[in-house]
């Protein structure tokens, strides 16, 4: 049920963003689409999930709007931004939005509602709960000779 204190054209593009992806589903594609949107309402960029059509894990649907936005309206017009999304975004999805400056984020159907039907990444967002340690794929800080110069060079730019 919407809520009546937010701006009706946010019910309005999180509808037309759900019905992007029923669209994909329908074409032979993965049940997920973003939308992002400026304050007054206008699409600024839209996409679906492209993982298998482009064989780029990082294809989310949230992330390929992003794109779109930033490539169409430069990535000024991100920042405070709506991000709409059919499902609820995950981790990589959420820190994206979180680094292009986007003000808002708006889901339809919960990580549960996903996990239900076989999209389980309900997991990832205990990621960063636990040491570093203890993840399935843990990271090695391997310092090398030269390995802050890049940031010494930025620096002195």
């Amino acid at each position: 049920m919407p809520n009546a204190t937010e701006p009706q054209w946010l019910t309005e593009r999180l509808t037309q963003t759900v019905a992007l992806a029923t669209a994909e589903v329908h074409a032979g594609g993965i049940p997920f689409a973003g939308l992002v949107a400026d304050d007054t309402a206008t699409v600024l960029g839209t996409g679906v999930n492209q993982v298998r059509a482009h064989r780029d894990p990082t294809a989310h649907a949230e992330i390929v709007a992003l794109r779109e936005a930033a490539r169409e309206h430069g990535p000024h017009a991100l920042v405070g931004a709506t991000l709409l999304a059919s499902g609820e975004p995950c981790p990589l999805c959420y820190v994206t939005a979180l680094w292009s400056g986007v003000g808002r984020i708006v889901f339809a159907a919960d990580r549960h509602a996903a996990a239900a039907a076989g999209f389980d990444y309900a997991s990832s967002y205990d990621l960063f709960a636990v040491p570093v340690e203890q993840w399935r794929l843990s990271p090695l800080h391997l310092p090398v000779e030269g390995a802050q110069e890049p940031f010494r060079a930025w620096l002195a730019r």
